[in-house]
């Protein structure tokens, strides 16, 4: 009997996928199958989820969007929990808007807008899921989700709602307590923001949106900046000036638009962009001893 036959009882058919390819589940459009991936519609939903994954022993994985995920070529003997589409409810209320952990961040963003709220302009163009958003502390343009995030709620490891702060959630660059504890799951976060004028916002996104196009691949795939910014360093300049510009592996590329990018140019393996991120990684250790820590959150192969 398919262990995983259980679930259907939980969830609609619909939001259940077999041996699904995470290609089709991450923005570098890389990856191996999943034994399983379920797209849970409600908390309950993923609760119940989460229950039956325990009392079966199975090993599972909670994602978002997959804009910083890779999945190795031979797959992932796991079951995929995705939080997307289907768990991205919004209520706006005065200044606050509450969003599910599905919702992706450019949508909010584009929500906050009409409705003349300000403070989420920064985020128009991060191609990730406000899950991982707070997860990782997402920021972009002088802007991150700690200095507008209210409250978080999220299931501990005993999968039960939990409330905190957003003071509470030990945000620093690019990290949280959720990276310390991968456990713990975000479900919703509540964001304090500030009556804006609409004009105003817009040009705001427009002139970040633009920078983005100029200064980002984002025409091809990719999973954003590959690794986290060392300090006193900028890693694109440290990329450039190994001359490793346009550098590829298979059909992993570093971007020629922006070297802190790794983009797949079509046809691209998982082995490719893990090759040519150790690639990047040892060249510029050697010319400048520098080690950088990429970002990006590897599943697979076991």
């Amino acid at each position: 009997m398919n262990v995983y036959s259980g679930l259907e009882k939980i969830l609609d058919k619909s939001n259940i996928k077999y041996n699904e390819p995470m290609k089709n589940h991450t923005t570098t459009k890389v990856g191996g199958p999943c034994d399983c991936l379920v797209e849970p519609t409600s908390i309950e939903e993923i609760q119940k989820v989460l229950k039956y994954a325990k009392e079966n022993n199975i090993k599972y994985y909670v994602i978002g969007n997959g804009s910083n995920l890779l999945v190795k070529d031979e797959g992932i003997h796991a079951l995929i929990v995705k939080l997307t589409n289907k768990f991205s409810n919004v209520e706006v209320n005065g200044d606050y808007i509450k969003a599910e952990a599905g919702c992706s961040v450019p949508k909010l963003a584009q929500i906050a807008k009409q409705n003349s709220l300000s403070g989420l302009e920064f985020a128009c163009g991060i191609p990730g899921s406000i899950g991982g958003g707070i997860r990782m502390n997402a920021g972009a343009y002088g802007g991150e989700m700690v200095n507008i995030v209210d409250k978080i709620g999220y299931l501990n490891e005993k999968s039960e709602l939990t409330e905190i702060s957003g003071n509470e959630a030990q945000f620093s660059y690019r990290h949280s307590m959720f990276v310390e504890h991968p456990e713990y799951i975000v479900v919703y976060a509540v964001f304090k923001l500030e009556k804006g004028d609409i004009e105003e916002i817009s040009s705001k996104m427009e002139t970040n949106m633009n920078s983005r196009k100029e200064k980002q691949p984002i025409e091809y795939p990719n999973f954003g900046s590959v690794f986290k910014r060392p300090e006193g360093y900028f890693v694109g300049k440290l990329v450039d000036d190994c001359g490793l510009k346009g550098y590829s592996i298979g059909g992993a590329q570093v971007s020629t638009k922006h070297s802190g990018f790794i983009i797949n140019t079509g046809n691209a393996t998982c082995k490719d962009v893990l090759d040519l991120i150790d690639y990047v990684k040892n060249n510029v250790y050697e010319k400048f001893g520098v080690r950088l820590q990429e970002e990006v959150v590897i599943l697979g192969g076991n």
